[in-house]
């Protein structure tokens, strides 16, 4: 006779924003957990936005427009597609108190997400949260090979346009540091994300929490040769991804 499971404990969208600007997020110790526990990793993995590695099978491989690439068009699909198991992740730290919060901070306008379509199969991508100037990055997924390389580089590039300051990783992984992910004490990632969120920490400290950096300031950027723009809400493929992107990190090889 199976255990009844405990009812999962929500979490508090305005708890969770709090706990960022201070350097705490929460995870969970897989995927039917009831329950959350805040981290603050002594070493934190970050990239530096101008040291993104971008070689040039990722710069051949954007150019030629493998993948569609589209901004908050399937958040709620991109955040589920990280919680699923796979073959080299059997189980995950996303549960449902996190996959809910998360999906209200996207309705709120806080948490983004980037995906990366093969034809009409999601193939990949990542979300994360904005506040302030700072970007934290929390999962990203790949079901057709270097789908979430094309979708990192274009979040590298969306947050450089944008005036972002922090892209944070959380922990460094091999997979990260191939793409220029760097680990840093704790003190010093302290004092970059006050930088990146200010002096009223993204206005936490007024109780009005805001986005400095403008994390759609890509789309308005010139193309260098204009094309005829692809259908669909929230669409960035195309010329867009291929030209702007690679010239925006061609600066950052």
């Amino acid at each position: 006779m199976s255990r009844a499971q405990p009812p999962q404990q929500e979490l508090d969208p305005d708890l969770v924003l709090r706990a960022y600007a201070m350097g705490v997020f929460p995870m969970a110790d897989h995927r039917d957990a009831a329950s959350v526990y805040w981290v603050e990793p002594k070493q934190r993995g970050v990239l530096p936005l101008d040291g993104f590695h971008f070689s040039h099978s990722l710069r051949k491989l954007i150019r030629a427009g493998r993948f569609r690439l589209t901004v908050d068009a399937a958040f709620e699909e991109i955040i589920e597609l990280c919680a699923e198991s796979a073959e080299d992740r059997p189980d995950t730290w996303i549960n449902g108190p996190i996959e809910r919060v998360f999906l209200e901070l996207h309705r709120r306008g806080f948490a983004h997400s980037v995906e990366c379509w093969d034809g009409d199969r999601l193939a990949g991508g990542l979300y994360g949260l904005a506040l302030g100037r700072a970007f934290f990055g929390e999962s990203m997924v790949t079901r057709v090979p270097n789908a979430s390389k094309v979708a990192f580089a274009h979040l590298v590039a969306r947050l450089q346009a944008g005036g972002f300051t922090l892209l944070d990783c959380q922990f460094i992984t091999e997979h990260l540091t191939t793409l220029g992910a760097i680990e840093i004490p704790r003190d010093d990632y302290v004092a970059l994300l006050g930088g990146a969120l200010g002096e009223t920490s993204a206005g936490l400290a007024l109780g009005v929490p805001s986005v400095d950096g403008d994390f759609f300031a890509l789309d308005a950027l010139p193309d260098p040769a204009p094309e005829p723009p692809a259908a669909g809400a929230g669409t960035v493929s195309g010329p867009l991804s291929r030209k702007v992107i690679a010239q925006l990190l061609g600066h950052t090889s």
